[in-house]
């Protein structure tokens, strides 16, 4: 791990994501803010901050790394049937805060959370800067699913999402991607594996793999200029 002083507000280098840890994976560097300006230049080098509440700021860069491209998530058929019936309402950027609370809410299948208020500030102010977007699902006017993350050029990097209701967290990302495709987004960073995203077809690429995927496509300028909360979103079809 690299220890940097970040005596300069304005230093937003980071090392480069080949000195990482293998152990633990991607470990990279500690230290620095969680500003808009730190982000966004962390993120289009394939650099996320991940720590405990209390806890100095970690920034890390596992190899390999899980990702989605849009064109293969994998529907389930039961999840298919929901889309089509249209159970639920989705919306985009309608309570972006709140959704990153709900992702930060207790879970019976973890102890904490690392989304703490340094992180919902951080990311706030770069969800007013029109760089991170929420997605709602709503139940009649209960919020009972939705996820977070941040679109630079055409690569979408997700953050968390919450569920619930049944498949309500699948329901509003599969709304996402199809968006996502329209735009002709290539990728969808999910930064680190789990089930439930390979359940979604997610797979494993090398970090290397990635860092040229980001070159190519993280820093084209934005491919929708309207804010996100004036999107229709249509039936399934």
């Amino acid at each position: 791990m690299i220890s940097i002083p970040w005596l300069n507000p304005y230093n937003l280098q980071f090392p480069a994501p080949e000195y990482a840890l293998d152990d633990p994976n991607g470990l990279l560097a500690v230290g620095g803010d969680l500003s808009p300006e730190r982000i966004l230049a962390a993120y289009r080098q394939g650099i996320f901050p991940w720590f405990n509440p209390g806890d100095p700021i970690l920034w890390w860069s596992p190899s390999p790394r899980t990702v989605i491209y849009p064109e293969q998530l994998h529907i389930s058929k039961s999840l298919c049937k929901m889309l089509r019936k249209g159970i639920y309402r989705v919306t985009f950027d309608n309570c972006f805060e709140n959704v990153m609370r709900a992702c930060a809410a207790p879970r019976s299948y973890a102890d904490g959370t690392w989304i703490s208020e340094e992180i919902i500030a951080g990311y706030t102010a770069l969800h007013r800067q029109g760089v991170a977007h929420s997605v709602e699902v709503w139940q009649e006017n209960q919020l009972v699913g939705g996820l977070y993350g941040m679109a630079l050029g055409r690569v979408f990097f997700g953050e968390s999402m919450f569920s619930r209701a049944d498949n309500a967290s699948k329901f509003g990302f599969a709304h996402l991607v199809r968006q996502l495709c329209r735009w002709d987004f290539q990728l969808i960073d999910c930064q680190v594996a789990n089930d439930h995203l390979f359940s979604l077809g997610a797979i494993e690429i090398p970090r290397e793999e990635f860092q040229k995927i980001l070159v190519n496509f993280a820093h084209e300028p934005s491919v929708y200029s309207q804010p996100w909360s004036t999107l229709t979103i249509l039936p399934w079809e």
